[in-house]
């Protein structure tokens, strides 16, 4: 009887907990997803993020995964992904304040959103990528979008940051 009744407690917390955090649309608990939580990355969704609509993406960057400067932001996405950007409706926020942008290129055919501040991003600081106007997927799933930076002065090589991981209903 003691089983009986510990099984009805997990499965009934197990099934409130699970429409909180599909409302939500942002970083929840996520299992066997394939990437270290240290390296899951929180964003949200501004509009449910629900299929053929159109929607605003909050990608986040903690300050504490900012250990360099930044001198350009690469937003990679897996090839199933069937939406679209607007490459002109693209924010940088640099603890809550919007920077002027040189450039950003969406590169439809290598599934990467580029991100080029005038001015590098400095170390330390918390900032918010907002992908506006987004085209979402006709089909739901679940999206992995990896975040790479580059450095003022680095090698002009990559360097992963973490990953989204996007959930479309």
């Amino acid at each position: 009887m003691r089983r009986l009744f510990s099984a009805l407690a997990v499965t009934g917390c197990l099934l409130t907990s699970i429409p909180a955090a599909t409302l939500a649309q942002s970083q929840g608990f996520t299992l066997f997803s394939g990437v270290k939580s240290e390296n899951q990355l929180p964003f949200r969704l501004d509009f449910d993020g629900q299929r053929l609509g159109t929607d605003r993406y909050r990608l986040r960057l903690p300050a504490k995964k900012m250990n360099l400067a930044v001198a350009q932001f690469a937003i990679t996405y897996p090839n199933y992904y069937k939406g679209s950007f607007d490459p002109k409706n693209v924010e940088v926020r640099v603890n809550g304040k919007s920077v002027p942008l040189s450039e950003v290129k969406w590169e439809k055919e290598g599934r990467v959103i580029e991100i080029f501040p005038q001015e590098p991003v400095p170390a330390g600081t918390s900032v918010e990528l907002v992908l506006s106007n987004v085209q979402n997927p006709p089909f739901g799933g679940i999206y992995y979008f990896n975040c790479q930076v580059l450095s003022p002065g680095q090698v002009p090589l990559l360097r992963y940051l973490g990953s989204w991981i996007i959930s479309i209903s």
